[in-house]
């Protein structure tokens, strides 16, 4: 893609729960943060374990971000390695759901980050 045609990041997005979360409009539960990332405990969990990484500038998905940002990818995978060592003994899954299809549900990137258990795989 060339650099014309790439999605660029809007700061906050009116509409984006998470985007009201960054800017404390919707309650959260943040358990880590760095500059440009924060991490919070999702609100169904599926395991022990279960935080979402979310960078504070507002990218649909993970695909845009890669494109426009890589070092903002690579900041929000140290921050799930470091949740993960945190909450879990450093043993995790970093999933990202791109496309509704894949079961994003909401379109501000974010990563899930799940630990603290034997982990199994059942993706249907």
């Amino acid at each position: 893609m060339s650099e014309s045609s790439q999605p660029s990041a809007a700061p906050q997005v009116k509409d984006c729960i998470f985007c009201q979360i960054m800017v404390g409009q919707l309650p959260s539960t943040i358990i880590m943060e760095s500059e440009n990332v924060i991490a919070f405990r999702d609100i169904n969990p599926q395991a022990p374990l279960h935080a979402l990484v979310v960078p504070r500038h507002h990218y649909g998905d993970v695909a845009q971000v890669a494109g426009a940002d890589p070092k903002l990818l690579a900041e929000m995978v140290s921050l799930a390695d470091e949740v993960a060592s945190e909450f879990a003994d450093g043993q995790y899954r970093f999933i990202f759901n791109s496309g509704p299809n894949a079961g994003q549900t909401v379109f501000h990137v974010h990563g899930h980050v799940l630990g603290g258990a034997r982990l199994g795989w059942n993706p249907a």
